[in-house]
C-alpha cells in the first residue's frame, strides 16, 4: 500500500478513485489528472524536503550538504547572508519579523497572521486556539436520580481492616524516644488552691509575664491625716481652706482633714455611694493604659548651635552708602583688590566706586538698562564685563600702571570683526565688534543677555541668555575672541551658568536643577535635585564641594556634592523673593537677599572631614533698603578680604555691612 505522502513526492496524485492513478510523464492520450489541476497547493513548487529523519544535524556540520531528498540526491546549503546583508533586507522588508529559520530544511519560513496569533497567545499563557474555552461549565456524565447502587461494587481490600506493620514500627520508635528521654512534654500546670484575696495583683508571676498586663491601681492606706483625731499641725488653717478654693480641681486636695471629739461624733461620708460606684466602674469597664510621662526640657530639642559672640567677625551694622545712580542699582561686583566696586543700574548707567571713600571715578552711559557687571577674577586684568540687551561690553575701567593697561589695550581690541559662522561648535547671530565709544569690545548675541560669569583664569566667561536649547549657554575666549555654545543639551530654561573655583567644571541652572558638567570629558556629572518651584540664582564654596540655590519661594538650599544629590539643608528664611546668593571668599560666611528689602547672613563651617557635617547658623538679618515698585534687595556680594557685605536695592542705593 502507498503511502500518501510518497505518493506527494514520487508525483504521484489520487484521482479520487483506487483505479485513478496517474503518474507524471504520461503520454498525452492519457486521460489528464483534474485534481493536479485544481490544487492550489503551493508545496509541489518548494525545493527537495530533507529526509534525513532523526540523524543530528551536527553531523553535517561541516559538510557542503544539509541531507538528501527523496530520490537520495545531496540539498547543497544555502549561503547565509552576513550581518550587513541581513540588516539591510530587515530594513527593507516590513514583513521580516515574522520569518523564522528552519534549521532542519535550511530555509526561511514566513508565518501567516493566523500563526502569529497562535505564537503570541502561547506566549501570553493562554489556550492556543482563540476559541478555545478553559473554563466551560462542568458536564455530569452520570446521572444521579435513579442510581441505587455505588459506581462501584467492588469489595473492600483487606489492608482496611489489618493493622499497617509501618505505623506500628513508627509508634514504637516514638515509645522508646520517649521513654530515653529524647522526647520530652510540657507538664501541665497547676493551679494553687489557695490565694491571696486582697494580694497585689503585680506580684502574680502568670499576670506579670504579659506585657500587656496593667495591674488594677491600688489607694493609699490611710495614714494620719485621715484620722478622727489627728494632730493640730495636720489640720490647715481657714487661709489655707481658702487658697484650695482658688486652685484647680485637679490639685486641689482631695480630702481636707477635720478633728472630732469621739467616734460617735463622726458623720456619715457623703460621697461613699458614689465613690463606691466610680471605683466599681474604673475597675470593670474603662481601659486602662500606661502611660509613660517623659521629662524633656524644651530647651535640649533646640540644636547646639555655637554663640554668635565667638563666630566674629561677620557684617551686622551699614557702614557707608553710595549714592548716585537715579533707578534701581540691578547688580554689583566687587574687584580682585578690594578697592574698586563696579554697579549697574536702570538709569543706563555703570558707575566705578572707591570703597573706603565712596567716590564715584567713572560713568559709563549705555542708555539702556544695565542686567549685569562682573569683574575679571585677575588683578592684573581690571576688565568689566556689562550685559545690556543682546549687548556684552568690555570695558577697559582704566585701573592700574602703564604695563596693564598696554596689556588690556591689546586684549581689548579688535582686529576685524568676528562674522557667524555655522560650523561645529560656533554659533551663528553673534559677533565680536569693536566699541569706540566706551573703548573696549561689544559682543553681539541674537537674545537678550541677562547673566555673564568669568573663569578663574580670567580668559573665559559664560553668557546665559532666556532660550531652551543648546545656544542659551554661550563661553567665550578673550584672547582669541573666539566663542563657542555650551556642549550639552538643556533640560529647561537657563537660570544661570558658573564655573568650579579650582577645576574644570561647568555649574548650570535651571528652573528646576542644577546639573553638574566635565569640561574635559564632556559628559554629566552629577544632576541636583532642588524640589523647589522656580531656581532663582546659585553660588559655589570656595572649596568647590558645596553648593547654595536660592529660590524664587524665599527658600535656600544648602547642596553638599559628596553627601548627595539632594539638598542636606533647606532654609525657609525669606518671605519673599530670593535675587542672589554669593559665599565669601575667604571667611566661613555666606549671604542671601530678597525682594522683602532684607539680607540674611549665615555662619557655614565646612569641615575636612566628610564624616562630618557642615555647620550651617544664622548671624545677622540686614536691613536699610526701602522697597520700589514691589522690588527690595536686588544684589549682594562680599568684599574679597573683609567680612564686609555690599547691598545694591531698588531704592538706587548701594549699602556697604561691616563687622
Amino acid at each position: 500500500m502507498v503511502n500518501p505522502l510518497e505518493m506527494r513526492y514520487m508525483g504521484i496524485h489520487n484521482t479520487g478513485s483506487s483505479e485513478g492513478l496517474a503518474i507524471d510523464g504520461q503520454s498525452e492520450d492519457s486521460e489528464p489528472d483534474l485534481g493536479a489541476e485544481e490544487s492550489d497547493s503551493s508545496e509541489d513548487e518548494v525545493a527537495p524536503r530533507n529526509t534525513v529523519g532523526d540523524v543530528p544535524l551536527e553531523w553535517y556540520r561541516d559538510e557542503k550538504h544539509i541531507g538528501y531528498d527523496i530520490a537520495g540526491k545531496k540539498i547543497k546549503k544555502k549561503e547565509r547572508q552576513d550581518k550587513l546583508d541581513s540588516f539591510l533586507a530587515n530594513v527593507d522588508d516590513s514583513k521580516n519579523w515574522r520569518k523564522i529559520y528552519d534549521e532542519y530544511n535550511d530555509e526561511e519560513v514566513e508565518l501567516t497572521k493566523d500563526e502569529t496569533k497562535l505564537v503570541r497567545r502561547m506566549l501570553k499563557g493562554k489556550a492556543p486556539h482563540a476559541d478555545f474555552d478553559p473554563y466551560v461549565p462542568y458536564v455530569d456524565w452520570f446521572k444521579w436520580e435513579d442510581a441505587k447502587h455505588p459506581l462501584s461494587n467492588a469489595p473492600e481490600p483487606k489492608s482496611r481492616f489489618i493493622p499497617s506493620k509501618w505505623e506500628a514500627k513508627k509508634v514504637l520508635g516514638l515509645v522508646r524516644a520517649i521513654r530515653k528521654g529524647y522526647i520530652k512534654f510540657d507538664k501541665p500546670k497547676e493551679e494553687p488552691r489557695f490565694y491571696m484575696l486582697w494580694g497585689d495583683d503585680a506580684s502574680s508571676s502568670e499576670k506579670t509575664g504579659h506585657l500587656s498586663y496593667i495591674p488594677a491601681p491600688k489607694p493609699n492606706l490611710p495614714g494620719h491625716e485621715e484620722s478622727y483625731n489627728p494632730s493640730l499641725e495636720y489640720i490647715p488653717t481657714q487661709e489655707e481652706i481658702n487658697s484650695y478654693q482658688l486652685m484647680d480641681e485637679e490639685d486641689r486636695p482631695k480630702f481636707i482633714p477635720k478633728r472630732f471629739t469621739s467616734l460617735r461624733s463622726i458623720p456619715a461620708y457623703e460621697n461613699a455611694v458614689k465613690d463606691s460606684f466610680e471605683r466599681c466602674l474604673d475597675l470593670y469597664l474603662c481601659p486602662r493604659v500606661r502611660k509613660k510621662r517623659i521629662n524633656i526640657d524644651p530647651e535640649s530639642l533646640k540644636p547646639k548651635l555655637p554663640s554668635r559672640k565667638d563666630l566674629r567677625p561677620y557684617p551686622a551694622t551699614c557702614y557707608l552708602e553710595y549714592r548716585g545712580h537715579k533707578g534701581a542699582v540691578m547688580s554689583i561686583s566687587t574687584e580682585a583688590s578690594g578697592q574698586w566696586i563696579a554697579s549697574g543700574s536702570s538709569d543706563g548707567t555703570v558707575r566705578l566706586w572707591e570703597v573706603e571713600t565712596c567716590r564715584c571715578i567713572k560713568v559709563w552711559e549705555f542708555g539702556e538698562i544695565v542686567q549685569y557687571v562682573a569683574w575679571n577674577p585677575l588683578p592684573e586684568l581690571p576688565i568689566l564685563a556689562v550685559t545690556v540687551g543682546q549687548d556684552v561690553f568690555l570695558l577697559n575701567s582704566g585701573l592700574g600702571n602703564e604695563e596693564i593697561q598696554r596689556k588690556v589695550k591689546e586684549l581689548l581690541q579688535v582686529e576685524t570683526p568676528k562674522a557667524p559662522e555655522d560650523s561645529g561648535n560656533k554659533v551663528s547671530g553673534w559677533s565680536w565688534l569693536q566699541d569706540d565709544e566706551h573703548e573696549g569690545i561689544r559682543l553681539r548675541h541674537f537674545k537678550a543677555v541677562f547673566s555673564v560669569e568669568w573663569h578663574r583664569k580670567g580668559d573665559y566667561f559664560s553668557t546665559v541668555m532666556p532660550a531652551g536649547d543648546s545656544k542659551a549657554i554661550l563661553i567665550h575666549q578673550l584672547s582669541k575672541k573666539f566663542t563657542q555654545r555650551h556642549p550639552f543639551k538643556l533640560h529647561g530654561l537657563p537660570v544661570s551658568a558658573v564655573f568650579h573655583p579650582t577645576r574644570s567644571i561647568f555649574f548650570v541652572s535651571t528652573k528646576k536643577n542644577v546639573r553638574v558638567y566635565d569640561l574635559v570629558k564632556q559628559k554629566l556629572i552629577k544632576k541636583l535635585e532642588t524640589g523647589l518651584r522656580e531656581v532663582s540664582s546659585i553660588s559655589i564654596h570656595p572649596a568647590g564641594d558645596n553648593v547654595i540655590v536660592g529660590s524664587r519661594e524665599g527658600k535656600l538650599c544648602w547642596f553638599d556634592m559628596d553627601l548627595s544629590s539632594k539638598p542636606y539643608k533647606v532654609l525657609k528664611c525669606h518671605p519673599k523673593d530670593i535675587t542672589n546668593v554669593a559665599f565669601h571668599r575667604s571667611y566661613p560666611l555666606f549671604a542671601s537677599c530678597s525682594d522683602d528689602c532684607t539680607a540674611y547672613v549665615f555662619h557655614g563651617t565646612v569641615y575636612s572631614d566628610l564624616n562630618q557635617n557642615p555647620l550651617i547658623v544664622p548671624l545677622e538679618i540686614l536691613r536699610g533698603h526701602a522697597s520700589s515698585n514691589g522690588r527690595g534687595v536686588l544684589d549682594c556680594k562680599f568684599h574679597p578680604r573683609q567680612p564686609w557685605l555690599f547691598t545694591a536695592g531698588a531704592d538706587s542705593l548701594i549699602k556697604l555691612y561691616c563687622h
